[in-house]
């Protein structure tokens, strides 16, 4: 009988656990704007301490959740930008702490079934520092002229001493 009555306690704890009837999967849709505008056709990387995932804005991927925060990092050829998203508790996971206790609990922090991600992130960008100077254009070598030079050197004439006179200088 207490055998019984053990196993119908534990399979009613289990009940309210989140890793058991949540999932640990969700879909995140990442949209980029820039200027209040949505820009599209922009690379997105999201990220948390479970797995990395790709997307190209606007788009939706499918997503391991975490208690950690989700961090999403867009590029493209003239834009950047970047958003940390955190989780929260969803309502699994308070039905598992009322039924479940504490070792429920833990098991959900530590699959990320009791927690979730907001279903959209928008990630607002801003042009890289690339796109804000101009590219340089290359200067093409100008081909230097001859400098002409005159080989001959002229000598100045012998200075005169006084009280001698030196041939052919003035006197």
């Amino acid at each position: 009988m207490m055998k019984q009555l053990s196993c119908a306690v534990a399979a009613l704890a289990l009940t309210g656990c989140a890793s058991i009837t949540g999932k640990q999967l969700q879909q995140m849709t990442v949209t980029t704007t820039q200027d209040n505008k949505e820009v599209t056709g922009i690379g997105c990387t999201l990220s948390n301490d479970v797995g990395t995932w790709f997307v190209t804005s606007p788009g939706t991927t499918t997503v391991h959740k975490s208690t950690d925060a989700m961090i999403i990092d867009c590029k493209h050829a003239t834009l950047a930008g970047n958003s940390r998203v955190e989780s929260s508790a969803n309502t699994n996971v308070w039905g598992n702490v009322l039924l479940g206790g504490v070792v429920g609990y833990v098991v959900d922090r530590q699959t990320g079934a009791g927690f979730d991600y907001p279903v959209t992130a928008v990630v607002s960008m801003r042009p890289t520092a690339s796109a804000a100077m101009p590219t340089p254009t290359p200067v093409q070598p100008v081909a230097a002229e001859p400098v002409a030079r005159t080989t001959a050197t002229q000598t100045p004439p012998p200075a005169a001493t006084p009280g001698r006179t030196v041939a052919g200088a003035p006197r």
